[in-house]
Order: C-alpha cells, then sequence, then structure tokens
C-alpha cells in the first residue's frame, strides 16, 4: 500500500497528523483550519494498518477509533466551538468512498451555516436521490 495516502499519510502535504495512538491517526487538511470556511475542524480517524472498509477494523481498532474519537471531540471543542456534528463511514464506492482505506470522517457543524440542522440523511431524502423503477 506504499501508494495509499492514509498508510503514508507524508504522500500528501496539505494533510496533517494531528493525533495518533496504537492503532489510530486523527489526520486534517490545512483547509480544516481555516476558520469560518467550508470545512472548519473536519478531519478523518483513519487505522494506521491498511483495512479498506470499516467491516474490517478489529476489536481493537474500533476500541483505539473510539479513544481517539473523544480526544478529537475535546480539541475541536476547545479549538473550534462547534455547536453539533456529522460523523460517518463511506463504505464501497455506491457509497461514497473514493480512497479504499477505511477512514471516519469527523465533521463540526455551525449554527451559522446555511445547511445548519440538516443531517447526514438530508440528501438521501432530496428528490434527486429517488430510485427508478426497476
Amino acid at each position: 500500500m506504499e501508494k495509499c495516502i492514509f498508510c503514508n499519510p507524508e504522500i500528501e502535504p496539505k494533510q496533517e497528523v494531528i493525533f495518533s495512538n496504537e492503532h489510530c491517526h486523527f489526520l486534517q487538511l490545512e483547509q480544516s483550519k481555516i476558520k469560518g470556511g467550508l470545512l472548519e475542524g473536519a478531519g478523518l480517524i483513519v487505522p494506521k494498518k491498511h483495512r479498506e472498509t470499516v467491516f474490517e477494523l478489529t476489536k481493537d481498532e474500533w476500541e483505539a477509533t473510539y479513544r481517539l474519537l473523544q480526544r478529537v471531540k475535546k480539541y475541536l471543542d476547545e479549538e473550534h466551538k462547534p455547536q453539533g456534528y456529522n460523523l460517518g463511514w463511506n463504505c464501497g464506492e455506491v457509497g461514497g468512498q473514493h480512497i479504499f482505506h477505511a477512514h471516519f470522517h469527523v465533521i463540526p457543524r455551525y449554527k451559522d451555516e446555511p445547511l445548519a440542522g440538516k443531517g447526514i440523511r438530508h440528501m438521501f431524502k432530496s428528490e434527486e436521490n429517488v430510485r427508478g423503477s426497476y
């Protein structure tokens, strides 16, 4: 997995490892540092070992993800003061996964966003996502 940007975070120069533990990293792109930006504070928790999707994580990796998430939330609450969060895994191409190394999105949300109050299901409930007949 020498070309995987999560196995080798140094490949993406705009990506920074903010926190790590024995099984995973919390990564942010430099755009997440922009106050008021679209992705202010957003980042990813990724397992250090290459796992294609979340379904392949070991119990130890799950527990390490949980512990890191608690640390990340404290950090984001202090640094960015969001009023909410969206958390999620995209699995498989149809599920929106574009990098096939499991990654857990941590997305702070702010009350002054135009889509404040719209959760992750918002796009799935739109008319644009109505499935065709079989």
